[in-house]
C-alpha cells in the first residue's frame, strides 16, 4: 500500500496544469461513483491528478491508482479499496479501470459495502458504462472529457481566463462577445495552430506532435477498440485500413459496398467498425434528422481537425472549417445533416452554413452563416472561431 501512496504523492506534486478544464466545474463531486470517459490523449489522468491536488493535496484520505499496475493481476480491486478504506481513505481515484476484467462487479461491491468511500474512475470513450454494465445501473454518474476547446487553448497560451458561452448566448449576442474578446487578444494569432495541434493536450510535451498523435491513434484502435470490444488481433489491419480510407476522403459519403470490397470484410462488419471508430472518437457520423445508427450515415467526418493533418496529405480549408464546427457544437447539441447549402441542422430547427471565406458573406433570414477569417459578425453572420468558446 505504501508504494501506491508514494506514487500518488509524486504524481500530485508534479502535475502541472495551467488551464482548468470546464468539466471540473460540471461534475457533481458529491456523488459516490463517478465515471469519466474520454478518448486516449485528452488528459484523463491529468484530470484526476488535478482534482486530487485541488481538493486534497497529499492528504492520505485520497489515493490515485492505475489498474495497469501488475499488482492488480493477482489482487482484486474491491479488496484493495477495502484496505484503503480501513486505513482512513475516503476518495479512491482509479485510472484505466477497464484493465480489470471484473471492474464493474468490483465497483458495485465497493459501492454496496463501503458507503463512505467515493470512487472516481476513468474509462475509454468506447465503454458503455450503464448500457453494457448492469451492475452500475442507477449508481454511476457518467461524464465525458473532451480535448481542449479553442477557448481552453487560448487560456493556456495567453494566460487569460475567458469564460465559456452557451449556444444561445453566441447566437443572440455574438457581436458583443467577439468584440470583448478582441479587446484582449487576436484569436487569429492562435486559431490555425489550434486547428493543427491544439485539441490534444500532449502538444505541450517536448515531442513531435504528429508522431505522438499517430501513436495515440494506433493505441485507440489496438486497446480502445480491439481489447475492450474483444475483437481478434487479426482484424487490426482491416480496421486501420478502414480508418485510413475514411480519413483520407473525409468528409465523405461512405459507400459501404465499396468499403467492404476494399477492406475485405462484410458490409455488416464495415458498419460495426465504423461505429467503433466513432465511439473511439476518431470519426463522427452525420445523419439526416430522424435517422441514426445502424443506418448508413450521410457523411463521415474526422472527429477533430488535428486528425486531418495526420491522415490527409492536403488539408482542405472548407473541410477544416466544417470539421471544427461539427466537433465543437457536438458536445451539447444534436447535430444533423442540413438541407442544400447548409451543412448542419442543430437541435432539429437551426440551420448553419459554414463558409471558409467572406466571398459569400450575406445575411440570410432563414439560416445562420458561420464564416472563417471574420473577426466580428453581424445579425445571422457569425465568426467561426467564436464557436470554440462553447465549452
Amino acid at each position: 500500500m505504501e508504494s501506491f501512496y508514494r506514487t500518488h504523492r509524486y504524481l500530485v506534486e508534479h502535475v502541472n496544469t495551467r488551464v482548468h478544464r470546464q468539466l471540473m466545474r460540471e461534475i457533481n463531486w458529491d456523488d459516490r461513483l463517478i465515471g469519466i470517459k474520454g478518448s486516449r490523449g485528452v488528459g484523463k489522468t491529468t484530470f484526476l491528478l488535478e482534482y486530487a491536488k485541488q481538493k486534497f493535496g497529499t492528504d492520505r484520505r485520497c489515493l490515485y491508482i492505475n489498474l495497469n499496475h501488475f499488482y492488480f493481476t493477482e489482487n482484486r480491486l474491491v479488496d484493495f479499496a477495502t484496505r484503503f478504506y480501513r486505513q482512513g481513505g475516503r476518495t479512491l481515484l482509479i485510472d484505466q479501470v477497464f484493465k480489470d476484467p471484473d471492474w464493474s462487479k468490483d465497483l458495485r461491491s465497493i459501492y454496496d459495502t463501503l458507503p463512505e468511500l467515493q470512487v472516481v474512475f476513468t474509462g475509454s470513450s468506447v465503454m458503455r458504462l450503464k448500457e453494457e454494465n448492469p451492475d452500475l445501473s442507477g449508481i454511476v454518474q457518467s461524464y465525458n472529457l473532451r480535448g481542449f476547446s479553442f477557448r481552453e487553448y487560448l487560456n493556456l497560451m495567453t494566460g487569460s481566463d475567458f469564460p465559456e458561452y452557451s449556444l444561445d448566448e453566441v447566437l443572440t449576442d455574438h457581436a458583443s462577445i467577439a468584440a470583448g474578446i478582441l479587446q484582449k487578444i487576436n484569436p487569429f494569432d492562435y486559431f490555425k495552430d489550434y486547428l493543427h495541434h491544439g485539441f490534444y493536450p500532449f502538444f505541450l510535451e517536448n515531442r513531435n506532435f504528429s508522431e505522438n498523435l499517430l501513436k495515440t491513434m494506433n493505441m485507440m484502435i489496438e486497446v480502445d477498440i480491439l481489447l475492450i470490444k474483444q475483437i481478434d488481433l487479426a482484424y487490426l489491419t482491416k480496421i486501420r485500413k478502414l480508418l485510413y480510407i475514411l480519413g483520407q476522403n473525409a468528409p465523405c459519403v461512405p459507400n459501404i459496398s465499396q468499403l467492404s470490397n476494399d477492406v475485405s470484410i462484410s458490409r455488416a462488419t464495415v458498419m460495426n467498425y465504423i461505429k467503433y471508430l466513432k465511439d473511439a472518437r476518431l470519426i463522427d457520423l452525420l445523419y439526416p434528422v430522424g435517422e441514426q445508427f445502424p443506418k448508413k450515415p450521410s457523411k463521415v467526418y474526422l472527429h477533430n481537425t488535428n486528425l486531418m493533418y495526420v491522415l490527409q496529405e492536403t488539408v482542405d480549408h472548407q473541410t477544416n472549417c466544417e470539421t471544427f464546427f461539427y466537433n465543437t457544437v457536438h458536445k451539447d447539441n444534436k447535430v444533423n445533416r442540413g438541407p442544400k447549402a447548409a451543412q448542419f441542422i442543430l437541435n432539429g430547427n437551426q440551420t448553419f452554413q459554414i463558409s471558409a471565406g467572406q466571398t459569400r458573406l450575406r445575411s440570410n433570414p432563414v439560416q445562420w452563416q458561420v464564416v472563417d477569417n471574420l473577426e466580428v459578425g453581424k445579425d445571422k453572420v457569425i465568426p467561426l472561431w467564436l464557436f470554440g468558446f462553447l465549452y
